[in-house]
Parts: structure tokens; sequence; C-alpha cells
């Protein structure tokens, strides 16, 4: 592995300072989210008319969130004039602009979610991208390490499939990150209470005699009523679930059974499929705690987490694996003999 020089050195452990700035970030905001403080502070991008108001209440998870925001802005704004003025390569100038631009969207969502009294569309699409974004840093950390820049190609023939398992298992999980935010931003996060049954059954209600069910004995429960909409959106985020580790552990097997010696490859497939397995236990979690915090919040953390690793690889399987007629032939450099 060919050591990088004194100035790559410091860009790549500020890429990764970055990365886990915006991991904190992430969980930040899961927290503002599972204890019901979006609206804690009810303008922008000033907190009460103040730059700081008092920590206390919601007004300690809203208000925090935005100071890490400001500080994960700061970092890219610094990363992305890094790049572009020390990397020779222009795809990764490029990508740096392109996170610099994703985290001034986020910024500008953050504050509409806020305006516009956190509707639905808007967001989900901020929760997203803020696990999106977390995964870019992520790709950002990589390619400015030591192991991306001397890592040589590997023949292999199943090249190509490797990398559409890895880019199916990583739309899978995006698809299942957006369900998530939708279900956790439509209230509807509870909207079945058991698990693995809907209420006892394998599907839930799908007739208003059996909603009114439901509700009345959610209405026991001392929990508030539901429409055939929460219902369905949490059955499909639970459906999604299913498919999305079948899809992710699939791919990991793949790996495992394909690359058996390529520790580049087999050892982040382990970490993903770990955590994939974690995910759909935090998931059960979640509804067996009612939406306890703690849970929640590292429900979604390792939402975030495990995009990010099925992305890693997904690089990686571009990067380091090559079809035998990807690899270009070594051209034969003439020998020169004395007569």
């Amino acid at each position: 592995m060919n050591p990088l020089t004194p100035p790559q050195q410091r860009l790549h452990i500020f890429a990764i300072a970055t990365a886990f700035c915006t991991f904190f970030l992430v969980i930040a905001g899961g927290l503002v989210t599972s204890t019901g403080s979006g609206l804690s502070v009810p303008d922008w991008p000033l907190s009460y008319g103040q730059v700081m108001p008092p920590m206390v209440g919601g007004v300690f998870y809203e208000h925090g969130h935005r100071m890490v925001a400001t500080f994960v802005g700061l970092l890219t704004v610094i990363l992305a004039v890094w790049l572009w003025k020390t990397d020779p390569r222009r795809w990764v100038k490029i990508l740096g602009l392109v996170a610099l631009g994703a985290v001034i969207v986020q910024g500008v969502l953050g504050g509409l979610t806020v305006l516009l009294l956190l509707p639905t569309p808007i967001s989900v699409l901020h929760a997203t991208l803020a696990q999106s974004f977390f995964s870019l840093t992520i790709v950002i950390a990589l390619i400015t390490s030591p192991g991306w820049r001397a890592a040589g190609p590997v023949t292999s023939p199943t090249a190509r499939t490797t990398r559409f398992l890895a880019a199916s298992a990583t739309a899978m999980v995006l698809l299942q990150l957006v369900l998530g935010a939708w279900m956790r931003h439509s209230d509807a996060g509870l909207a079945i209470t058991d698990f693995p049954l809907s209420y006892g059954h394998l599907l839930p209600p799908s007739s208003d005699e059996g909603l009114f069910a439901v509700n009345e004995l959610r209405f026991s429960q001392s929990l508030p009523p539901v429409t055939m909409g929460q219902v369905w959106i949490h059955f499909a985020h639970r459906l999604g679930a299913l498919l999305t580790a079948i899809t992710v552990l699939s791919f990991v097997f793949h790996i495992l059974r394909t690359y058996p010696t390529q520790k580049e490859m087999r050892e982040p497939a382990l970490v993903t499929g770990g955590l994939v397995l974690v995910q759909f236990l935090l998931g059960a979690l979640t509804v067996w705690t009612g939406k306890g915090v703690e849970i929640t919040t590292t429900h979604v953390a390792t939402g975030a987490l495990l995009l990010a690793s099925c992305v890693f690889l997904l690089m990686r399987s571009y990067h380091l694996l090559k079809e035998p007629d990807e690899v270009p032939e070594l051209t034969t450099i003439p020998q020169f003999v004395r007569p």
C-alpha cells in the first residue's frame, strides 16, 4: 500500500472527521423526530429570534440539531475547497462540489420543514437527503484513502454480477429509508402495534369494519386512532424491510462465496450483513417498545450506516473488480540485444 504524502494524509483525516460529524448529525436529526421536537423552535434561521436560545425541553434537540448542521456545513465547505485545490482527479473535485451543493440544499429543506410546519413531502426529502449525504461523505473518505490510491484491478469473471447486486442492494436500502421517513413523518410509526403479525393477522385490516375494530383496540390502549393510509404505510415499510434484508444478504453471501480471500470486499460485506440483521431487530424493537426514543434513534442511525456500507461496497466493486475484457493488455516492450 502506497503511503499518502503529508498533505494527502491530512485531507484524508479531515474527510474522515467530516463523515464522523455527519453521522452525529444524522443521530441529532433522529432525536428531533423521536422526541417530537420538530416545531419546538417555530422560526428559522434564528431560534426565537436568537442565535442561542435557552436549551430547555425540545429546544435542546431542535436547536442542537441546527448547531451540528451548521458545523457540518462549515466542514463541507472546507472539504470541497480543499479537494478542488489539491486533488488532481477532476471527478473528485466535482464530487466535492456535489457534497457542497447537497449540504446547502439540506439546510434549505431543514428551514422549510419549520417554516411550512413539517409538510410530509419536504420532511421525507430532508430525512432521505441527510442519510444520502452521509454516504457521500463516506465515499469521499474512501477515495482519499491510501488503499483506494494503491489498489490495482482484480480480474474477476463475476465483476458485472457483483456490481449489479451491489447496486440492487443500495437501491433497496435507499427505497426502504424513504419508506421509513414517510412512515415517521406520517405519524405511522405505531400504526401497527404488534410484530411480526399485524393486529394478530398476517395482513392488516383492509375494510372500514376492520379499521374500526383496530381503533377500538387502540382506544383501550390509550393510543390515538389511525387511518387506513397510516396502517398500510407502516405495513409497506415492514414488507420493504423483508425484501431489503433478502436483497442485502444475497449480495453479502455472493461476496463471501465469490471472493473468500479478497479482504477488501469480504470485510465490509461482513459488516453490511451484520448491519442489516441489527437493523431488522431494531425495527421490531421500535414496535415492541412503543417507539422508545433510544431505540428509534438507533434505528435511524443504523439505516444510515447500512446505506453507507452498501455504497462503500458499490464503489469498491467498480474500482477494484474488473472483467477480463475490461483489463487492458500489457504492451510488450521490445528488448534490444547487443549483437
